[in-house]
């Protein structure tokens, strides 16, 4: 594909671990990648994605379709206008337990090639899917567009779960779970405290393993005001304590969705993928691409986004010693321009359903 000249734009959607390696080849055959989370595995291929990005002067995309969830989209929109006052500290997660623990690959998928999830995230230690959580909030916080992450510590549990599930599946039989029998692995919950270069916090966490609600948390707390999203429903305190009425939501919702939300939301919802979040991902990338307007989320972000988990394994192999997290913008960050999620300057990608 990188071969052709028809194309401008590849998608990077295998296994993890490959990533960086293939969205450098992509950039450097001239057209623009757009990556799957998480981008990197590694500080040094966030530096190469973001040197092969400048130097090719192409993009580099990551596909992070939770800064697309609707009552977020909002909500980082209501913080840029200062609804929150100044956000001082923000909370994000990736919750969401697998079940069945070291499921068997099924067809098309081969015993051969273990599934990432099954067998990556049950033994390294630390935050293994960090920008779920950690994009939102960053965007709410302007990061890398007025404020930076200075440096973080993480701290995780013993693993309580998954070894016991291993060697009760590899004593019943199963061949393909003998694979991870007396193995050592992951603790079960990551939780990495961030510092901002201005004095402001986050709180990222990690689980895929306890029984527990699905959740990204999706908190800002600021000056003025609060706001939740998980667990269901969304929350906006205005003030700090009093809960927003019914009518409140709907006058926040109407003065504040995004132009970007306004005009994809029932589209988004028709096609699908996440609620929408994933058809929204991929008509604002192509709608930026054919109109020259900037990424939302651009190279920057991540490596920055991506480099929260080699930074936490770090911290949790050296007794959650905090860990300086690289500025890829290698100073712009002071005087990059805020987020937009208008529609100025493009929103004319028309949507054709596939015949049939």
């Amino acid at each position: 594909m990188c071969e052709r000249d028809d194309l401008d734009l590849i998608y990077v959607l295998t296994p993890t671990f490959y990533h960086a390696e293939m969205a450098v080849h992509v950039l450097t055959s001239g057209k623009h990648a757009a990556v799957e989370v998480s981008a990197a595995q590694r500080v040094d291929d966030c530096w190469r994605l973001v040197d092969a990005s400048e130097r090719t002067r192409k993009h580099c995309v990551l596909l992070e379709n939770c800064v697309y969830d609707f009552f977020e989209s909002m909500a980082i929109n209501m913080a840029h206008q200062g609804v929150f006052g100044e956000i001082i500290h923000a909370e994000g997660a990736y919750i969401n337990p697998e079940r069945p623990l070291f499921e068997e690959p099924q067809p098309p998928h081969s015993k051969e090639s273990a599934p990432w999830y099954g067998s990556v995230l049950a033994m390294a230690p630390g935050n293994r899917i960090p920008t779920h959580g950690t994009a939102p909030i960053c965007q709410a916080m302007k990061i890398g567009r007025g404020d930076r992450l200075d440096y973080l510590t993480s701290m995780e549990t013993d693993d309580f779960i998954r070894a016991k599930t291993a060697n009760d599946l590899a004593a019943s039989g199963s061949v393909y779970h003998q694979q991870f029998k007396n193995k050592r692995h992951a603790g079960n919950v990551n939780t990495t405290m961030i510092r901002t270069v201005k004095g402001k916090t986050l709180l990222v966490e990690f689980d895929a393993v306890n029984p527990r609600p699905y959740s990204r948390i999706f908190q800002l707390s600021g000056s003025k005001g609060f706001t939740q999203k998980y667990p269901l429903p969304p929350r906006i305190y205005p003030d700090g304590e009093r809960l927003a009425s019914e009518a409140e939501m709907k006058a926040f919702e109407a003065k504040y969705t995004p132009d970007l939300v306004r005009f994809i939301e029932k589209t988004a919802k028709r096609f699908g993928g996440h609620g929408g979040m994933d058809f929204t991902v991929d008509w604002r990338l192509v709608d930026n691409l054919r109109n020259g307007r900037p990424m939302d989320v651009d190279v920057y972000d991540a490596a920055l986004w991506s480099s929260i988990t080699p930074l936490t394994l770090w911290s949790v192999m050296n007794r959650s010693a905090p860990i300086d997290v690289p500025d890829f913008t290698c100073g712009a960050w002071s005087t990059n321009p805020p987020l937009s999620l208008t529609l100025q300057g493009g929103g004319n990608t028309e949507i054709r359903e596939a015949p049939g």
